[in-house]
């Protein structure tokens, strides 16, 4: 487990992720989807739903394709990258789109995976099948969907995120679940 996971087969691995993207992820869309609902009533929330999730799918897809076990540097390499990708002005473009009135589940997934990118990156190399780290990753996402941006807070979880990586890089005991280096 942590960063020596292994995904299994690409039917286990796609089935336990896509359960895990909709736990993770469709409370943050709710609010679009029940907007989709009430101005275009309930079938719109299976066609908002469904590219919404196969958007996750597809980067789920993207996850097993480009994973590999691995040690403790590379958690720290991603997790210090992903705290520098929160700073940048594309995850506040995606963050916007995300937050926004999306007319389909699939532009919004898109934007919401932009907006994700980092936070998903820093949840597979910490422990991709880790409910742990799925638990802290749904919130912040859900967090950032739903509340409205604050520059000052944004930049608070951006530097908690770096201070993260950088424990991991120094002393990697000091957080449950991680293996040694490789």
């Amino acid at each position: 487990m942590g960063t020596a996971t292994q995904l299994g087969s690409l039917a286990f691995f796609a089935t336990v992720w896509v359960v895990m993207m909709a736990g993770m992820m469709l409370p943050g869309a709710a609010p679009n989807v029940a907007r989709a609902a009430r101005t275009r009533g309930r079938r719109a929330v299976p066609e908002f739903t469904g590219p919404y999730l196969a958007v996750w799918a597809l980067a789920g897809a993207v996850v097993f394709a480009a994973y590999r076990p691995h040690g403790t540097v590379v958690a720290a390499v991603v997790t210090i990258a992903a705290g520098t990708y929160e700073l940048t002005p594309l995850k506040r473009h995606f963050r916007r789109g995300c937050r926004e009135r999306s007319a389909s589940g699939l532009g919004f997934g898109l934007c919401c995976v932009g907006s994700s990118a980092g936070l998903m990156a820093m949840f597979v190399a910490l422990g991709v099948m880790s409910v742990g780290w799925m638990v802290v990753t749904a919130v912040l996402v859900t967090a950032q969907k739903i509340l409205p941006g604050r520059a000052a807070l944004d930049a608070l979880l951006a530097l908690a995120i770096l201070a993260f990586g950088v424990v991991i890089l120094v002393d990697p005991t000091l957080v449950p679940g991680l293996t040694p280096a490789m």
